[in-house]
């Protein structure tokens, strides 16, 4: 070998050891240096793009990487600018697999992937093909280390993703439930109203003037109804305490009398979401009963306390016009039924010759203190 000089094998031409000692480390430290400085030092719109950009990058600085390997040959000693050049790649495929689209990730961490696992062989060139071959298996750890690095945070931010989507779409089904659990009933007593009006205006037209009267007040209650509703995604949901209420206003919206009457110890045996559910059912059931319940003149609903367990019933005296999921619109008896499922009760309904029964079993929290006597007859408020 010529003083001075290094042989390139393969190329079979000579390469001025000065000048190889400059130029190769530079192509070997130069392009994932700056794509480095680039990702993680320069201003945020630098920044911005070469996350953006990462794919590339690492694509770029790998096939920089890999022109170097394949110029030098065993005699020459820069390993130390081809090592400092390989950890920053390493970087460069953990900020790849971090911001990259997808393909250009894989396609950029597959060349740097393979620089960084070939960058020892052209400095061992006595080296066996199965030494070799070892030595390029172990330094594909760093790769693999950078795809995890890089890829678990955004999995985790995929899949954070995913779940607002999810948590979206179950507040957007949950706010459906409430249009139709809290606003339907006081449409069904417009749309009562407005029938029992036109009924009677041909005959006795002043006698309409009360009916309008009631359908002003249902249509104002129904606009509370819907600011509740969208409320109602802020602020507790109503229990036991709104249903006395729920029962008075339907009363007063139609011709169906309405009785309620609430156990001592009730109100303290369930538990948030168990009250909230007790009075959707009531409102589902009062709904169905002015919209199925033939004739119905009246409607008993009673919350009672036996031991461990609520128990809610609605009755109507109406003929037997079944209450079944509709075809369009509203949630019906079917998704009620779960939700009294999901709070760990039970849900039934019977139809007789004395009308409609739904009854309602819900477990009573642990932490409640009843106060109606076991076995006797419950203390009752009567609407």
């Amino acid at each position: 070998m010529t003083e001075g000089f290094g042989v390139a094998e393969g190329l079979g031409t000579a390469v001025p050891a000065s000048a190889g000692g400059l130029v190769l480390p530079v192509l070997a430290l130069l392009p994932s240096g700056a794509a480095v400085l680039a990702l993680f030092a320069g201003p945020t719109r630098v920044r911005r793009w070469a996350r953006g950009a990462a794919g590339r990058l690492a694509g770029l600085s790998g096939a920089a990487l890999l022109t170097v390997l394949a110029t030098i040959d065993g005699t020459y000693g820069e390993s130390r600018a081809l090592f400092a050049g390989t950890c920053l790649l390493v970087l460069v495929q953990a900020a790849a697999y971090r911001w990259a689209p997808r393909r250009e990730a894989l396609v950029g961490g597959a060349v740097a992937a393979a620089a960084t696992a070939l960058w020892t062989v052209p400095l061992l060139p006595d080296a066996s093909f199965f030494e070799a071959a070892g030595l390029a298996a172990f330094w594909c750890l760093p790769s693999v280390g950078a795809a995890a690095v890089g890829g678990y945070p955004r999995l985790m931010d995929r899949r954070r993703a995913r779940a607002v989507r999810d948590a979206e779409r179950a507040e957007q089904l949950r706010l459906a439930h409430d249009l139709h659990d809290f606003v339907a009933h006081d449409i069904s007593g417009i749309v009562a109203q407005a029938q029992a009006a036109r009924f009677v205006a041909g005959r006795d037209p002043a006698a309409a003037l009360p009916a309008l009267e009631r359908i002003e007040r249902a249509s104002l209650t129904a606009l509370a109804s819907l600011d509740r509703t969208v409320g109602a995604l802020r602020e507790p949901p109503p229990g036991t305490a709104h249903v006395a209420d729920l029962v008075r206003r339907f009363e007063a919206e139609g011709r169906i009398r309405a009785r309620i009457g609430i156990s001592d110890g009730v109100e303290g045996a369930l538990s948030r979401e168990a009250a909230a559910t007790v009075h959707r059912v009531v409102t589902e059931a009062l709904t169905n009963v002015r919209r199925h319940a033939i004739g119905a003149t009246r409607v008993d609903v009673r919350l009672t306390l036996d031991g461990g367990t609520v128990r809610l019933t609605v009755a109507d005296d109406g003929a037997s016009a079944m209450p079944r999921p509709r075809e369009r619109g509203g949630t019906g008896l079917i998704a009620l039924a779960e939700r009294v499922r999901a709070t760990g009760g039970d849900l039934r309904t019977a139809s007789g010759p004395d009308g409609w029964t739904l009854t309602v079993t819900l477990p009573a929290s642990p932490s409640s203190s009843p106060t109606a006597v076991p076995g006797g007859p419950p203390l009752e408020r009567t609407v």
